[in-house]
């Protein structure tokens, strides 16, 4: 079993505050983007449905399991695609609605500042020998 270091330690739990706190930013801006900002029709049902899935691996996010960042990586593809397909069709719209622009940009940030963390965080944790169930 590998001997964990104090420069890995710290590395792996910055790693992992920068990728929950880029999840908890996603989950406020689906928050704000459904309900205040640009709602798409009644804010109720859509603030539900896109912010719920997003709740699912919070808890064990903030406990730092691996498989819950590794969950949370495949779940953020899904808003990381929803933000790419936003950003082409307004970039190729004359009047774009400056707004959706840049929440959708925030989106595809934010998700890629998880995934990053997330990915190096799994695997700084594995090369300390910690294992997917932890």
């Amino acid at each position: 079993m590998p001997v964990e270091s104090p420069v890995a330690a710290s590395r792996a739990r910055l790693l992992q505050r920068l990728a929950l706190g880029g999840y908890l930013l996603l989950i406020g801006l689906t928050l704000a983007w459904e309900g205040w900002l640009v709602p798409q029709g009644p804010p109720g049902f859509w603030l539900t449905l896109k912010s719920l899935p997003l709740l699912v691996p919070l808890f064990g996010l903030l406990r730092g399991r691996l498989r819950s960042h590794l969950n949370a990586s495949l779940l953020l593809l899904l808003y990381l695609t929803e933000g790419l397909v936003i950003v082409w069709t307004e970039a190729g719209r004359a009047v774009a609605s400056r707004a959706l622009m840049s929440l959708a940009l925030a989106e595809v940030l934010l998700t890629l500042l998880f995934f990053v963390c997330a990915t190096f965080y799994v695997r700084a944790r594995r090369a300390e020998g910690a294992t997917l169930n932890e």
